[in-house]
C-alpha cells in the first residue's frame, strides 16, 4: 500500500482507528452470524455452548440478531471503503497537480484537494494581452465531454456545464493568465514579462469559449501548441489493484 499512498498520508492516518472499529465489530458480528446464542452476553464470546439452564433465544430473536450482525459487517466494510475513497480523491488531486507542473511542498500535501490544486479565485483568463513579452502556458485540458472527476473534489470547483477547457498555472501567475479566442486558434499566455517561477500549488482557470473548440489549436507564445492533458482520478479497479499489490 505504501507506494500508492506515499504522496498523501493525511487520510490514511485514520486507518488505525478504523482498524480498531472493524476488529471490534467483527469480534461481535462473526460469532453472532454463526450462532447468536454465543453473544447473548460478553462472556458468551468465549463459550461455544450455552451453560446448563441458560434460556435459549427465540427464532425471531435469532433472526434479528443475525440481521444486526450482518448490518454491522456491512458497516465495517463501509468504513474501510470510505477511507480508501478519501485516499483516492487526495491522491488524484496530488497527481493532477503534479501533471499541471506543481512541485512538492510539505504544507501543500496535507490536503491537496484544498491546498495544492484549486479553482481559480483571482483570474479567469479574460482580458486582452497588454505586455510586449508574454510568457508561455504549458498545458490545457478539455472538459467538454470528458468531465475529469478530480475537478469535483478541488476547492472552488468549476461547473462542468459552463466550461469547455481548464488551464492550470502556478498560483503566483493566476492573475496574469490571458486566453484569447480567434477563428482558427485559442491562445493562452501569461501577461507578464517575468517567467512564472516553479510553484507548489496550481490554480485551475475555467475557460468558456464563445464557439466550440472543434479543430482549432490551443497555442501559447510563438504559436507553440500547448500540451493536452488527460489526467484524472484512478479508477476503482486501479486503486484496489494498487492497494493489493503495493504498486
Amino acid at each position: 500500500m505504501a507506494p500508492y499512498l506515499a504522496a498523501v498520508r493525511n487520510y490514511w492516518a485514520l486507518l488505525p482507528a478504523i482498524a480498531v472499529c472493524v476488529v471490534l465489530i467483527l469480534l461481535y458480528a462473526v460469532p453472532t452470524l454463526i450462532n447468536p446464542q454465543w453473544t447473548t452476553n460478553i462472556l458468551g464470546l468465549f463459550r461455544q455452548q450455552p451453560e446448563e439452564g441458560e434460556p435459549g433465544l427465540s427464532p425471531k430473536r435469532v433472526q434479528s440478531r443475525r440481521m444486526l450482525a450482518g448490518l454491522m459487517v456491512l458497516a465495517a466494510f463501509a468504513l474501510v471503503g470510505f477511507n480508501i475513497s478519501l485516499n483516492r480523491e487526495a491522491n488524484g488531486c496530488y497527481q493532477a497537480a503534479r501533471a499541471w507542473g506543481a512541485i512538492d511542498g510539505a504544507d501543500r500535501e496535507k490536503d491537496p484537494c484544498i491546498n495544492k490544486i484549486y479553482g481559480s479565485f483571482i483570474g479567469d483568463g479574460s482580458g486582452s494581452v497588454t505586455g510586449s513579452e508574454p510568457q508561455p502556458v504549458a498545458a490545457y485540458q478539455v472538459v467538454e465531454g470528458k468531465k475529469p472527476k478530480y475537478l469535483r473534489w478541488i476547492q472552488n470547483r468549476p461547473s462542468y456545464n459552463d466550461i469547455d477547457l481548464v488551464i492550470g498555472v502556478g498560483g503566483n501567475c493566476a492573475l496574469d493568465l490571458r486566453v484569447v479566442e480567434s477563428e482558427d486558434k485559442v491562445t493562452a499566455v501569461i501577461d507578464n514579462s517575468d517567467p512564472c517561477p516553479p510553484d507548489d500549488d496550481i490554480s485551475i482557470a475555467s475557460i468558456e469559449l464563445k464557439e466550440p473548440l472543434g479543430d482549432r489549436k490551443v497555442v501559447t507564445v510563438d504559436d507553440k501548441e500547448l500540451k493536452k492533458l488527460d489526467v484524472d482520478l484512478d479508477s476503482w479497479p486501479t486503486v484496489l489493484g494498487k492497494l493489493v499489490t503495493g504498486g
